[in-house]
């Protein structure tokens, strides 16, 4: 879709593309979603697009919010929530189910539903379940209006982390030894399921990674040393996802690389390293987000290790069958072999987060990475592609 195809008249100028900035959501990766969302609505060129901020609360409504970027930032270690902004408690923003009519509309109880105007690209800033997991791109698709990022299939794949694995094995990408504990087995048997994931430490040693299969941002995630804190990750993996992933410590160096769709096709960015974080167990989210451990970019590699995690980030990105944006993030093991460990499909995406740095490093600066990222989705057609 171009600008071209936009509704005009002869008495006036075209307007602008409507941009529906869309972040919040119901997932433990709200308030970093809020983050994002105010990094992002500052960043647009308000010259070239009209803006729309649609905020989703923690419990599923969709609210009319303030377009006020200097609000959705992290004050005092406190995280910005959706209800803070919203225009009302009750009021609710409503899309289009039919795709050829793209008009928003805003509902109070009691009052006439009000136009909003027709959006003509969404730009989903949500992490996490709800969001970035292949649930709004759904609900986007059935009413025909074009997104940022990944499809459906893309998106639910990059936020399983155990489907994520299995695609990335069978294009012959270097995974890391992993188990994964789903909900029924648990159910079924705990002894067992618990059994499974000792079996695998004694195959596999300490310390162990217990993940929620379906959670970013390294929320729920714990490093365990032995066998006597198990069970309380297991318990803090669970508190966000039924479904849970092992994975064995990879020892060696964290490697992040950025891949963004281009108009001939997916590009990575230079490497970025993350270093050791002395105060802190692991790369975790107060590391990330709380306390903004800086990374190291471009990461000191060589020409040739460098060159090697750009192919293996834009592999991960077509094997995926991902669109618009990916931050791929790898582990440079003591043999010098580069193994993925996950991909992020929106990824932490404020002007501090490794994503832009790594693309401003090559060229990107942040306002042009997101105007890329809306014209590239401006040029895709919603439906099968």
């Amino acid at each position: 879709m171009s600008t071209e195809n936009l509704p005009q008249s002869p008495e006036q100028p075209p307007r602008k593309p409507r941009v529906a900035v869309v972040f919040g959501g119901r997932s433990s990766e709200h308030g970093i979603s809020v983050v994002t969302a105010g990094a992002v609505l500052r960043a647009i060129d308000r010259t070239k697009y009209d803006v729309l901020p649609i905020g989703i609360t923690r419990d599923g409504r969709w609210a009319l919010t303030a377009d006020e970027p200097d609000r959705m930032a992290i004050v005092d270690r406190r995280q910005p929530d959706v209800e803070q902004l919203a225009e009302s408690n009750e009021g609710g923003v409503i899309l289009p189910v039919d795709p050829a009519n793209r008009e928003v509309v805003y509902s109070e109880p009691g009052s006439v539903p009000k136009a909003l105007g027709e959006v003509d690209v969404v730009f989903p800033v949500l992490h996490g379940p709800y969001g970035e997991d292949g649930t709004l791109q759904g609900l986007l698709e059935l009413s025909g209006v074009p997104y940022v990022g990944a499809g459906v299939l893309a998106s639910a794949v990059g936020q399983d982390k155990e489907y994520m694995k299995r695609v990335f094995t069978s294009f012959g990408l270097p995974v890391g030894p992993y188990v994964v504990i789903r909900p029924r087995e648990w159910e079924r048997d705990e002894s067992a399921a618990r059994k499974k994931i000792i079996d695998f430490a004694g195959e596999h040693g300490w310390p162990l990674f217990i993940k929620p299969a379906r959670a970013g941002s390294s929320i729920g995630i714990t490093k365990v040393d032995s066998l006597e804190g198990l069970g309380e990750a297991i318990e803090e993996a669970q508190r966000h996802d039924p479904k849970i992933v092992v994975e064995a410590l990879l020892r060696g160096r964290e490697i992040e690389c950025g891949v963004l769709e281009f108009e001939d096709g997916p590009r990575a960015s230079v490497p970025a390293e993350i270093p050791p974080v002395q105060s802190h167990a692991y790369y975790d989210f107060e590391a990330k987000y709380i306390d903004s451990t800086p990374g190291l970019v471009p990461a000191p590699l060589t020409p040739e290790q460098t060159a090697e995690v750009q192919r293996l980030a834009v592999d991960a990105f077509e094997a995926a069958s991902c669109e618009g944006l990916v931050r791929a993030d790898f582990f440079l093991t003591e043999d010098g072999e580069f193994v993925i460990n996950e991909i992020n499909t929106m990824p932490g995406f404020t002007p501090i987060s490794m994503y832009p740095k790594m693309w401003e490093a090559s060229g990107v600066a942040y306002p042009e990475l997101v105007d890329r990222l809306i014209r590239a989705a401006l040029r895709r057609s919603t439906g099968l592609r």
